[in-house]
């Protein structure tokens, strides 16, 4: 029987609106947010953004993934 991992499964991904950002997390605050994603193209933060229709969620996973690219690019 083939084990299915978490990583790999839908339900273990969470997708957060802009607007609940901080009911999870502190930082960044949604003004923050919203700078990211008006300049998302710019600064690569489109690839932790999910729209659908008019609505913006956050893929949670990838974007701690984006924040510790950015901190590997300032170290170098």
């Amino acid at each position: 029987m083939k084990e299915i991992t978490t990583e790999s499964t839908p339900s273990s991904r969470r997708l957060i609106p802009i607007t609940k950002w901080n009911s999870f997390h502190a930082w960044p605050p949604t003004g923050g947010l919203r700078h990211l994603v008006f300049y998302a193209k710019d600064n690569g933060f489109d690839s932790c953004l999910i729209r659908i229709g008019r609505r913006v969620l956050i893929d949670e996973q990838k974007f701690f993934v984006w924040v510790d690219n950015q901190s590997n690019k300032h170290d170098e």
